[in-house]
């Protein structure tokens, strides 16, 4: 969408009315430049995709509940070391590193050496990577929670969320593994995708983007929990989100997430096609574009 409809903002209908002595304009809120409409048309652009991201911040806030299914496992690596149930967040930063440091160092130089020529992936395949490693990372969830809590309760622990049953909790690494490698591609990819996309003079708000959407993947996820434990404590009932992590159904509450996720990875897809080719060379063009553009309402303004 090219929202043509915003240029009327910088026509100049009455030169005395709408310009000032200086030059600029008289009232800023009836004349714009041509920069302020083209990067107001940058933003509304790259709200819908921007907006699919906050799903995953919603996968990867679920930290809490992950440490009250720690403390209920086995955290044994050896007879006397114990892995602290909030310590596997590590495991998290680690798989980030590693992924990043894997797709830049080795994956690319080695797809390039086989094709025998620069291998890249976009910016936006990157995002819709990341959005999937983040549903594999809530079906793993979902799984592992199903199995965890099964044998809560036939070792007789469902009124006990503080027991310790027995199945290790380095079941719990490939959610952080796959966490990890989720925020690794959509931090790298958002980043680069919003960069290219905006004109230098945002890059300030480039740069912000995915904190905001971070921010409000915290707001969305505690939304969520709300209204599931709202819905599902109704008659008496024990929440799916309750303190007993036993009693609880925390495994409905990820098939939830995962089903969610799938259609927010359906909807970033969508998005995707409707932004069109978001590579550098489009890019380039699309500022060429602009330039020409802005000199034609420049000399269209000197004519007048």
């Amino acid at each position: 969408m090219s929202f043509r409809f915003l240029n009327k903002a910088c026509i100049i209908k009455d030169r005395e009315k709408d310009i000032a002595s200086d030059g600029s304009a008289s009232k800023r809120w009836n004349l714009c430049t041509i920069d302020q409409v083209e990067e107001l048309k940058a933003i509304i652009k790259i709200i819908p995709i921007w907006s699919s991201s906050i799903m995953v911040s919603v996968s990867s806030s679920q930290s809490s509940y992950h440490l009250l299914q720690a403390q209920t496992m086995d955290r044994h690596i050896t007879s006397n070391f114990e892995i602290p149930a909030g310590s596997f967040g590590v495991f998290i930063m680690l798989a980030v590193f590693i992924t990043a440091g894997v797709y830049d160092r080795i994956f690319l130089p080695l797809a390039s050496k086989i094709r025998g020529k620069q291998v890249t992936i976009s910016a936006k395949k990157r995002i819709g990577i990341g959005i999937f490693f983040s549903i594999l990372d809530l079906l793993v969830s979902a799984i592992v929670e199903t199995i965890r809590r099964k044998k809560a309760i036939q070792e007789g622990y469902i009124d006990n969320p503080k027991a310790v049953i027995n199945m290790s909790a380095m079941w719990l690494i490939p959610h952080n593994i796959l966490c990890g490698m989720s925020e690794a591609f959509i931090a790298i990819g958002q980043s680069e995708f919003y960069y290219s996309q905006f004109p230098s003079s945002m890059s300030s708000i480039a740069a912000s983007l995915f904190t905001l959407g971070s921010a409000f993947g915290n707001l969305l996820a505690s939304l969520i929990v709300s209204i599931v434990d709202d819905i599902t404590s109704r008659g008496g009932k024990e929440s799916w989100v309750s303190d007993n992590v036993n009693k609880g159904r925390y495994d409905k509450y990820y098939w939830l997430l995962t089903i969610m996720s799938i259609l927010n990875i359906m909807y970033y897809l969508i998005c995707s096609w409707i932004y069109g080719p978001s590579d550098v060379k489009a890019a380039s063009e699309k500022e060429e574009r602009l330039t020409i553009r802005a000199n034609r309402v420049h000399h269209e303004k000197e004519a007048s």
